[in-house]
């Protein structure tokens, strides 16, 4: 290399660096805008200061098993956003899974130990009606935030300062069921629940709301959800001629009871209105690659479900997201399905909560954060509306007031910070997919729809 010096050589090189950032910082923003994640080239090549861990508490294993992947996909959804937003003032999210088995005496000591081996613990999600009475003292105990899906009525009426519920109990579900019953006329119902903690909280509210609405109890079954057949469960039912069925059993029970009373019913579907945890991929898989088939279930079954915002601003993301998440989460058939599945909605939109709340008290820490979540929430006079994080840590950079609105919409939190919010009629669709029909069921509380 006759009269190339050392300077021009170093000059070459710097070149070549640079050239390199350029290209990789460009690949990155490509990677954002194919998934319609907001951010720039700058914001992906973000450097983080350290990291922050997000618990994903909740069943991976056991009779409710389906329930876990649908908020493990919203924690990997939400993260993937805020991390390319440039995380929590620098920190970098990242999710782990804790399986509680859906059982109490499982749960408490996986919890314990996801707080003794996790660093920069700083919120918490999932948690189901399954294990939510023994766990959530727990992380008040830790002063750690959690978002946790579950009805339990003890959540109605105690205050635990870390704890928020972004759906309402399970009381409003069954009411919400019930009017579904009404506008369709039905008059003789039978219930159906697994014997599960979190199946049998709507049991006891349903009866309630059935019986002020002049309707009839003709069978009431609990199904063992460890069980393989319920051929005398699904024979009671069958010769009790309901006009609907009223049910929650996740997974293999659910499709095994509808299927035994499909075939015991000379191959015909009894209408059949399910909780808002029946809007999962795998119940549908199970139930409608069997006898019963895609049509005859999707023409007989429909789910009380809280409005999603379809229309809303923050849809469109949420949707890119989680569709991003589908080579990432085991154990979920069709991700098309989660995006009205109650638990990835409004998980996500907590994540967004919590995340912003951080930004806002400029700390990670439950202690200092959790008021903030309020704050955001609720608005107030002057405050911006924003559809995502980085709308919200944007106008925070600059001062404002903000109010989320996020999938789920607006959220609401009563005095012991569970959020109240309109319910309707889902049902599903050949691809797996929900629909709203007919009219609002209104805001459902413990005991009515409004």
């Amino acid at each position: 290399m006759e009269g190339f010096s050392a300077v021009n050589l170093r000059a070459t090189s710097k070149f070549r660096a640079q050239k390199r950032l350029i290209v990789v910082a460009a690949a990155l923003a490509v990677v954002a805008m194919t998934i319609g994640i907001p951010g720039t080239s700058s914001q992906a090549a973000t450097k983080f200061k350290g990291s922050m861990t997000v618990g994903v508490v909740a069943p991976f294993t056991g009779a409710d098993a389906a329930l876990g992947p649908k908020y493990q996909t919203a924690c990997l959804a939400a993260s993937q956003a805020i991390n390319l937003s440039g995380g929590i003032l620098g920190k970098k999210v990242n999710c782990k899974v804790v399986d509680t088995r859906g059982d109490p005496a499982d749960a408490v000591p996986a919890v314990r130990q996801m707080f003794a081996t996790t660093s920069n613990l700083s919120l918490v999600i999932g948690c189901t009606s399954d294990e939510a009475s023994t766990v959530v003292p727990v992380f008040n105990a830790h002063q750690t935030v959690s978002f946790c899906m579950t009805g339990e009525s003890e959540f109605d009426s105690v205050h635990f300062p870390y704890f928020f519920r972004l759906v309402p109990p399970d009381a409003a579900d069954s009411v919400a069921m019930v009017k579904i019953a009404k506008l369709k006329g039905y008059k003789n119902i039978a219930l159906a629940f697994g014997n599960d903690a979190g199946s049998q909280t709507f049991v006891s509210p349903a009866e309630a709301a059935i019986k002020a609405a002049g309707m009839n109890i003709v069978s009431n079954q609990t199904l063992d959800i460890t069980a393989t057949t319920f051929q005398t469960e699904a024979q009671a039912i069958v010769s009790a001629h309901p006009d609907a069925i009223l049910m929650e059993a996740l997974g293999a029970a659910g499709v095994a009871l509808l299927t035994e009373i499909y075939q015991l019913n000379n191959n015909k579907m009894i209408p059949v209105i399910g909780t808002s945890a029946m809007i999962d991929p795998v119940f549908f898989s199970g139930v409608t690659t069997g006898p019963i088939g895609v049509q005859n279930f999707i023409n007989a079954f429909d789910a009380d479900n809280q409005t999603v915002d379809f229309g809303g601003p923050a849809y469109p993301l949420y949707k890119r997201l989680v569709l991003a998440q589908s080579h990432k989460v085991k154990g979920v058939p069709s991700f098309q399905g989660l995006l009205t599945a109650n638990g990835t909605v409004h998980l996500f939109d907590g994540m967004n909560l919590a995340a912003l709340a951080m930004v806002m008290a400029h700390s990670t820490s439950g202690k200092k954060y959790r008021a903030d979540i309020l704050k955001i929430a609720q608005g107030g006079p002057g405050a911006v509306v924003v559809s995502s994080y980085a709308q919200g840590l944007a106008q925070l950079k600059k001062g404002k007031k903000i109010q989320y609105h996020g999938v789920g919409g607006i959220y609401s939190f009563d005095k012991y910070q569970t959020a109240f919010g309109p319910f309707e009629d889902d049902q599903f669709k050949a691809d797996g997919t929900t629909v709203a029909v007919g009219a609002s069921l209104g805001n459902c509380n413990l005991t009515t729809c409004k």
